[in-house]
């Protein structure tokens, strides 16, 4: 009987030590606080455990991992197997997928931005560009166009901008040069107190951030039309860390993007925009609309001109910027 038991707790043991073998955790490094921005990422998570019966676990940290202009450096040297970020905190390393960044593109929404950066991020040279980092591009962070909340004095045309401090990174940056404002590049973290001091008067966001970062807490007007762009921030993944993965394992990972996209987008659409146009009237801040010549002639010097520096900057590069240009315009002239 001794000897039975014996095996049998071997047994179990063996059953025990099995299953650990088989459970996969991978930290994801995030920044801020949970909010719409991150929900695609919450979303996965929670998919790749329930198809894994909790075998494969995504540690989502917000800040505790790393800064998030270093989360490609920690997934290069494999600080940790997931992380987000934005192309404009470092355009040099990422240069492919800042053609999403450009102003006046006209994307038209979320699931056009969706689908323009699915396109771009499968490219050969794309992903040659970011296997450079270790990194593989999982799935994008959508976001609408950007608009400004700013303190002082509202501008009522494009010439009231000139000589004014504005946080705005990327395309959004140069946009803004355009018509004389004079942009920051700044973490999304580190933008409240920035309007605080008085280093920026103006803050580039979608409305998700502007209410998460507390633009609007001190905010007196924002700009309802000037949709200048976007920004490009995608989720990655390390390349190795991927490979390593089982193929159940992968399977449920890869297959859970286009569903944790879904949410994502269905939940900015409803709880993020209805909550926006209430925070705007409860503050009492002013929406200021300009008229569509100005916004004709902002485009006018912003748009061509950026398109032209971009692709000659990154032909330059060594990359297929005049394909990846075309394959982007192209597909938002057909209403891809």
């Amino acid at each position: 009987m001794r000897k039975y038991l014996n095996r049998v707790a071997i047994a179990a043991l063996s059953i025990t030590f099995a299953s650990e073998a088989l459970a996969t955790e991978w930290n994801v490094s995030l920044w801020g606080k949970r909010r719409a921005f991150t929900e695609h990422v919450e979303k996965l998570a929670e998919l790749v455990s329930e198809k894994t019966n909790g075998e494969f676990t995504l540690n989502i940290s917000y800040g505790g991992l790393s800064k998030n202009r270093e989360n490609l450096d920690g997934i290069s040297i494999g600080a940790f197997e997931m992380a987000q970020f934005c192309a404009g905190y470092h355009r040099d390393k990422n240069p492919s997928i800042t053609v999403l960044e450009l102003p006046f593109l006209g994307v038209a929404s979320l699931e056009q931005e969706i689908a323009l950066s699915m396109a771009v991020y499968q490219h050969p040279a794309v992903q040659k560009d970011l296997a450079r980092w270790d990194a593989t591009l999982l799935m994008p962070s959508p976001l609408p166009q950007y608009n400004l909340v700013g303190v002082g004095d509202a501008p009522r045309t494009l010439a009231d901008f000139a000589g004014l401090s504005v946080r705005a990174t990327g395309g959004i940056g140069q946009a803004m040069a355009t018509i004389g404002g004079v942009p920051t590049s700044m973490s999304a973290s580190e933008v409240r107190q920035a309007m605080d001091s008085g280093i920026v008067k103006a803050v580039a966001f979608a409305p998700h951030a502007h209410m998460s970062f507390g633009t609007v807490e001190n905010g007196t007007w924002w700009t309802t039309n000037l949709n200048p762009g976007t920004v490009n921030c995608p989720v990655v993944v390390n390349t190795p860390a991927l490979e390593d993965l089982s193929d159940e394992h992968r399977d449920a990972l890869l297959g859970s993007i286009e569903e944790a996209l879904d949410h994502y987008v269905t939940h900015y659409e409803s709880k993020t925009m209805e909550a926006w146009g209430p925070t705007l009237e409860k503050r009492g801040i002013e929406s200021v609309t300009f008229p569509d010549a100005e916004i004709d002639a902002f485009k006018d010097a912003a748009a061509a001109p950026a398109a032209a520096a971009w692709i000659e900057e990154n032909t330059a590069r060594k990359l297929p910027a005049q394909e990846l240009y075309d394959l982007v315009t192209g597909m938002i002239a057909n209403g891809s």
